[in-house]
């Protein structure tokens, strides 16, 4: 639990400022001490590894306290903490260097001795401007920020035992070992001390991983790089095909719009020869019929009377059914002689007109009636198409054309 507060602060707790980390066991907590104040501290049955940084619950509290843009100090109490991940460490140093100016005062207390290395290494790459202290419990870590916001000073760290110089050479190591660590810092140099020291050594250890680190990061950015340049070629490989095929589309649809067209116009023109047929057979019916009616007033040989009326009935009959197959064809007809015009380039224009009647399923004696031909003068054209067909023996021509029909 949360350490008690001295009773001169306003402490503030909200039931959502936590968050729970399920996977590695823990609840992470915050409250507001006084006006500016960050106390953190996790919930847990057992030691734990800190995941990730609760930067959103952070952004939260800042937020309701009106503290977005204003200076904030945070107290970390690390009771239960016995490491923190990578991901962790990038969020502390995100922190660090994209939280100024308003980040004042950072003080971590209940530190094992686990997370002290750790801590030292936090505080070897935060920038100069931080004030990054270390308390043993919850009431230290509040003076020494308590005492930061009243002298704007960051409070005295306690002088290091034993040979300053030893000290001094174990900061450099750690600081170090920090940068390529916590920020990838791996381009640096690492300074390293005589080769009479004592420690020559173990700084020439750590540059050259430090070099080794490095070389793999640049062969890893090769890597990436070429990955990246392997997929760009892919990805214009593939619009090219794209553009290539849309433009095959695009001639294939503007070929099928002209086609369409001039399926259109053909049908348009044949309407007109149909209209002009139909009314030439229609002055020729009425004249017949005219002449019938003079017929039927002569006084004449009654025989002869009688041929000359049927001749005129039968030429009535003759003009009205070519009237009716000339008129009956539709679009759809139009296509399906397209379409055996250009299976069939050798029929003439007669056998066209025969073949469309057969699918209309006109019989032999209309068609010749419609054509003036005799119907065994019929079935010697049919006999003569079924060969320009390619069809067998026994082979039906109606069949066949109503196959091309529906093909269509």
């Amino acid at each position: 639990m949360a350490a008690v507060t001295p009773r001169r602060l306003k402490v503030v707790e909200k039931s959502h400022w936590q968050n729970h980390h399920p996977e590695t066991g823990y609840t992470k907590h915050a409250r507001l001490v006084g006006k500016d104040i960050v106390h953190t501290w996790v919930e847990a049955e057992h030691d734990i590894v800190m995941d990730y940084m609760d930067v959103g619950l952070l952004k939260n509290i800042l937020s309701e306290s009106g503290l977005l843009d204003k200076d904030f100090h945070i107290i970390f109490d690390l009771n239960h903490v016995i490491d923190i991940s990578y991901r962790y460490k990038k969020g502390i140093a995100d922190l660090l260097f994209n939280w100024e100016p308003y980040l004042g005062c950072i003080c971590f207390f209940g530190a094992s001795r686990s997370m002290k290395f750790i801590l030292r290494s936090f505080a070897a790459v935060a920038p100069e401007r931080f004030c990054i202290v270390e308390a043993e419990t919850y009431k230290e870590a509040l003076q020494k920020i308590l005492s930061y916001k009243t002298a704007s000073l960051c409070p005295e760290k306690p002088e290091p035992q034993g040979n300053p110089e030893v000290s001094d050479v174990r900061q450099q190591f750690i600081s170090a070992i920090a940068k390529m660590s916590w920020l990838n810092i791996l381009d640096a140099p690492v300074t390293i001390p005589p080769s009479d020291s004592i420690y020559f050594h173990f700084f020439q250890s750590l540059e050259s991983l430090r070099k080794d680190l490095w070389a793999k990061e640049i062969e890893r950015e090769k890597e990436i790089a070429q990955l990246r340049q392997e997929c760009d070629n892919r990805i214009t490989q593939m619009t090219i095909k794209m553009n290539a095929q849309a433009e095959v589309n695009k001639k294939a649809s503007q070929q099928l719009k002209q086609e369409i067209e001039e399926l259109r116009t053909r049908v348009a023109t044949q309407d007109m020869e149909l209209t002009r047929i139909s009314t030439a057979i229609a002055e020729k019916t009425a004249k017949l019929r005219r002449l019938l009616d003079q017929i039927s007033v002569l006084d004449i040989d009654p025989s002869l009377k009688n041929s000359m009326t049927n001749s005129c009935l039968s030429l009535i009959e003759t003009e009205t059914i070519g009237k009716r197959l000339d008129v009956e064809m539709t679009e759809s007809d139009s296509v399906f002689l397209s379409k055996l015009q250009k299976k069939h380039p050798n029929l003439n224009q007669r056998e066209m007109r025969i073949a469309l009647l057969v699918k209309l399923n006109y019989d032999t004696r209309d068609i010749a009636d419609s054509l003036s031909i005799s119907t065994r003068g019929m079935e010697s054209i049919r006999y003569r198409m079924h060969k320009k067909l390619g069809l067998g023996k026994h082979q039906s021509i109606k069949t066949y054309l109503s196959e091309v029909a529906v093909s269509m």
